[in-house]
């Protein structure tokens, strides 16, 4: 089953629409402009196609009753980067090599790991939120659905292979 929408909240809504469109390569569909639920300002709903017919959404919030906020999804909390994250499919390795080089020529700095069962590159946002695009490059087992049980269930867990991790720099002149 797939999802409807995810959504995320931006501080600037002009540098998060020029990511997901020209960075992303996501399709604008629908703006949808309503009150706040408090009725002390109003919120603008932002969805984005990400071309599978499932969509990507971004809140963008204009109520004086709301406190500050950061809007990235791990650092706002504390959390390193990396843990709460978006992770949208390429279709092959060939996909996730182009979105690699395209996100290069954009002049966007990318980090690209081989977990072994899937490779994925990785950059963030303008809201401080890690995207991913992920490929997988081997199909489930049995053996891997009992050893999944097995790492679930652990006290102690063994440790696996953190993957080969590659950093990509973008060209000075990209962009």
């Amino acid at each position: 089953m797939g999802f409807h929408h995810v959504a995320i909240t931006t501080r600037d809504l002009e540098a998060t629409h020029r990511f997901y469109t020209e960075a992303m390569g996501f399709t604008l569909v629908k703006v949808n402009v309503t009150p706040s639920p408090e009725e002390t300002g109003w919120a603008r709903h932002v969805f984005y196609d990400t071309g599978n017919g499932e969509m990507f959404a971004v809140w963008d919030l204009h109520d004086p009753a709301l406190a500050e906020f950061d809007p990235a999804i791990a650092t706002g909390l504390g959390l390193p980067v990396w843990t709460n994250h978006i992770a949208f499919a390429a279709g092959s390795l060939d996909d996730l090599d182009r979105r690699r080089e395209h996100w290069l020529g954009r002049g966007i700095d990318t980090v690209e790991i081989d977990h072994g069962w899937c490779r994925s590159i990785y950059t963030v946002d303008p809201n401080g939120v890690m995207v991913e695009w992920c490929t997988s490059t081997e199909e489930f087992t049995a053996a891997d659905h009992a050893e999944a049980l097995e790492l679930l269930t652990a006290a102690q867990p063994r440790l696996g292979d953190p993957g080969t991790v590659t950093v990509h720099r973008a060209p000075a002149t990209a962009g």
